[in-house]
């Protein structure tokens, strides 16, 4: 491992170690409830939230800069959870998903850490409801970094979907069928 990852690895350990030091000893806590928007949510609209700087150079080497919002789009189109529209109008939610490098400082070294990042709004109150950020390796070589965002949007549409869920009538109704194989 190296000096930079190593360095990553200690920041990373102890960052956790700081979040986690409250409740140590503490007794279990109950998970906060979701958004009701984003489990009822019937339609969307999906905004691209656009690049920073040195996520847009990197996606020009690439040769697709709107690369991250057409890849989210096709993997909610292909997804089906929502109906996603084409105006923001009469929808009930909008996912404005975004990407973005920031430089994080590891005292001698500065590195850039691309990431997505996606803010789900709430249309009637303006305010947002969830938001995530996934990392998504670096490469040097144009399929490694290809390769790395698809990694990243997929770890993304996961987490979404642990979010989200099945639709609300698919739930009255009863298990999935995928649900009931898992469990028996």
């Amino acid at each position: 491992m190296g000096k930079v990852a190593e360095k990553r690895a200690l920041h990373a350990s102890l960052a956790l170690a700081l979040l986690l030091a409250p409740f140590s000893g503490a007794q279990q806590v109950e998970a906060a409830p979701i958004p009701a928007q984003i489990i009822t949510a019937k339609k969307v609209f999906i905004s691209n939230g656009g690049v920073d700087s040195v996520a847009l150079a990197a996606l020009k080497r690439a040769g697709d800069t709107n690369g991250p919002y057409n890849r989210f789009y096709a993997a909610m189109k292909s997804w089906g959870r929502y109906q996603l529209v084409a105006s923001p109008a009469d929808v009930d939610l909008v996912f404005e998903i975004r990407f973005t490098a920031p430089i994080a400082d590891f005292g001698k070294t500065a590195i850039y850490e691309p990431q997505l990042g996606l803010s789900i709004f709430d249309t009637k109150t303006h305010f947002v409801q969830w938001t995530f950020t996934e990392p998504v390796q670096g490469a040097f070589r144009k399929v490694t970094w290809e390769k790395n965002v698809h990694q990243g949007m997929k770890s993304l549409l996961a987490e979404i979907k642990k979010l989200a869920g099945t639709p609300l009538s698919a739930r009255v109704d009863g298990p999935s069928p995928e649900s009931a194989r898992q469990t028996s």
